[in-house]
């Protein structure tokens, strides 16, 4: 009889969502996850500081893809440099992680403070970007221009991309936003 199953960050992550949907954030406890997931509470502390780190784990990763997309990418233009990275990170996010992304998005929709520590993740990841781009010798005007557009463009792509019934790959949509951001900056 096998007494440990593998999976148990995964159990967690999945058995967070479905307290959060049925109780919501604030109404469900570290306690009751783990008990869903058919975990302890000690074993979900290995996995998450707290239960909000189950919607934010993988945030260092996540701007690692973006900040490696600029330190890799050809050419001196800080927006086509930007759009190497935005290319480059969809690659946290497939297909198959947009069931999970779309409830987890309104598990942050719902919660006033879970929407604040988004909004903090996406100003560092704007600032790294910034620094990355500077390293590569941008102005510093143009690499925070860029970065911040470059984060707005993922920020509506992102929404666009787990909204109910869309199917195009998150890197076709950025492209589109991109193009459109583009379009409405033309002279």
């Amino acid at each position: 009889m096998v007494r440990w199953k593998p999976g148990a960050r995964e159990r967690l992550q999945a058995a967070a969502l479905e307290r959060f949907a049925a109780a919501g954030f604030d109404g469900t406890t570290v306690a009751e996850i783990a008990a869903t997931a058919g975990l302890t509470e000690r074993t979900f502390f290995r996995h998450f500081a707290d239960k909000r780190e189950v919607l934010f784990a993988g945030q260092d990763e996540f701007e690692r893809l973006f900040v490696a997309g600029i330190e890799e990418a050809t050419g001196d233009d800080p927006m086509a440099v930007v759009a190497a990275a935005l290319e480059g990170a969809t690659a946290f996010f497939p297909d198959e992680r947009r069931a999970w992304s779309r409830a987890r998005q309104g598990v942050i929709d719902a919660d006033p403070g879970l929407q604040e520590r988004e909004l903090l993740k996406l100003s560092g990841l704007a600032a790294a970007m910034t620094d990355a781009l500077r390293r590569r010798g941008a102005d510093p005007v143009a690499a925070a221009l860029a970065a911040e557009s470059g984060v707005a463009v993922f920020r509506v792509g992102f929404a666009t991309w787990i909204a109910e019934g869309e199917q195009r790959p998150l890197a076709a949509i950025l492209r589109a936003v991109l193009g459109e951001l583009r379009s409405l900056l033309a002279p």
